[in-house]
């Protein structure tokens, strides 16, 4: 169980959003929808209160610093990371620690839980499926009283994914709002000049596709440095990592058909969730944020991750 929390953690880093979200999200860029139509409850989704208080965030922000739209646009996409995700990431880091400071116990209880069970089971005249079903059932009792004790069930350590998704989702339909004038007119004129260098409006795509291939670009690279990591993936993992490279491809025309705006907070804020995990990787963040030390922690994380990709990735013979 605590493989799957590690696994949500990979895919809560490195992405916001699942493939079908992702793509209504692209229609729900365009323009309204009836009622009566598929896209309709994103449009009730994009006049929700909390894409309002996005909207209200966003141009609060961009009043009070002064700054151009593009730049507000990638300040406030780091300011929900650092003030948001961060501690949310560091507290998961502790949680993800814990568990893996437990699996020798777990392995070790495990062992004489079914040792135990053996002695019991030719007592009793218990067949291999029914020795079986009670060494699973008291190992699940056992793992369960160690989560407690340890306060570090799995499921807590997908809370930074439960939170992350939401956030995301309000504030791309809240840049979408801006974008199209579903706000207010005159911000959306704003946002038409609002851009620099290559996408100066904000509210059309962007033609050149910089952005959008910059962003699969980066997300396949956080895909890798997680895949990296992992000596032993499980089928799941495995299943997983293929499922976001692939959505990391996907992205690029999804990216490019969404408002600027849109592409450039996707590309921001993939960007902060790299630094971020990259950051907790560090031997003095992690015991800053009293991470528990492990077995797999590196002193050395940078070069080894820089060691595994030019390993995977060398053409060398």
């Amino acid at each position: 169980m605590w493989r799957l929390a590690r696994s949500l953690r990979q895919s809560g880093s490195s992405w916001q959003l699942g493939g079908a979200a992702v793509a209504r999200l692209t229609v729900a860029a365009g323009s309204p929808a009836p009622s009566g139509s598929p896209g309709g409850w994103y449009e009730w989704l994009a006049q929700s209160s909390p894409v309002h208080w996005a909207e209200d965030g966003l141009v609060a922000l961009q009043a009070a610093a002064g700054l151009p739209w593009w730049a507000a646009i990638v300040c406030g996409g780091a300011l929900l990371r650092s003030a948001v995700t961060l501690p949310l990431a560091a507290h998961q880091g502790r949680l993800l620690a814990k568990l893996e400071n437990l699996q020798p116990e777990i392995k070790k209880l495990a062992e004489q839980l079914r040792y135990e069970v053996s002695v019991r089971g030719k007592q009793m005249g218990w067949s291999e499926k029914v020795a079986r079903f009670h060494f699973k059932k008291k190992l699940r009792r056992i793992i369960t009283e160690l989560y407690i004790r340890d306060n570090c069930h799995p499921f807590k350590a997908t809370l930074l994914v439960w939170v992350q998704i939401p956030m995301w989702v309000c504030v791309s339909l809240a840049l979408r709002n801006c974008s199209v004038g579903a706000l207010d007119s005159e911000v959306q004129e704003q946002f038409s000049t609002g851009g620099t260098l290559w996408f100066t409006d904000l509210t059309a795509p962007d033609s050149t596709w910089i952005m959008p291939v910059s962003l699969g670009l980066l997300n396949l690279l956080i895909v890798e440095i997680f895949a990296s990591q992992k000596l032993e993936a499980s089928r799941f993992q495995k299943l997983a990592t293929n499922f976001f490279r692939v959505l990391s491809v996907v992205m690029i025309p999804i990216a490019a058909t969404v408002p600027s705006s849109m592409a450039l907070y996707w590309l921001s804020s993939s960007f902060m969730g790299l630094s971020h995990n990259l950051l907790l990787r560090s031997p003095t963040v992690r015991r800053l944020c009293c991470i528990p030390r492990t077995k797999s922690d590196s002193d050395t994380p940078y070069r080894d991750i820089v060691s595994a990709l030019t390993t995977k990735y060398s053409f060398k013979k």
